[in-house]
């Protein structure tokens, strides 16, 4: 009996093709699009990276089905739109956020992780002209 209950098997999702934004000469510019958008487009290093990156999401999924067979329909609603409007708060784009209003609501905020520990701002390769990333994100550049 499933009761309900998302699988926890993990999907890859990628895609084939890999697309990088090209610049005016037709070779991706790095200093605008980043290392990181490349990397993201480029697919899985390894199986394990597929089930490890879609973990957080499957838990919740399977959380939010229990408590929605447990206190009913308004809990696991209730939850979902504190997340949504703990995502709308926005930063500009060259502004990390450390994203603590969501660790709050999901429990999350007293545990120590993989990601707490080697994510620190200062190893991001998100530092650039700040110009440019806001530019980059309203369409302009």
């Amino acid at each position: 009996m499933s009761f309900g209950l998302p699988s926890v098997k993990p999907k890859p999702s990628t895609e084939n093709g890999i697309s990088i934004p090209d610049d005016t000469y037709g070779v991706p510019n790095a200093l605008v699009s980043g290392l990181s958008a490349t990397r993201a487009s480029l697919g899985f290093s390894h199986p394990l990276q597929a089930s490890e990156q879609s973990y957080v999401q499957n838990q919740l999924r399977m959380d939010m089905a229990m408590l929605r067979n447990t206190q009913g329909l308004h809990a696991p609603m209730r939850l979902a739109m504190e997340l949504k409007s703990a995502d709308k708060i926005g930063r500009l784009p060259f502004l990390p956020s450390s994203g603590l209003m969501r660790d709050v609501i999901l429990g999350r905020d007293e545990e120590i992780g993989f990601e707490d520990i080697l994510n620190t701002t200062e190893f991001r390769e998100q530092m650039c002209q700040p110009h440019a990333m806001v530019e980059q994100s309203l369409g302009i550049l």
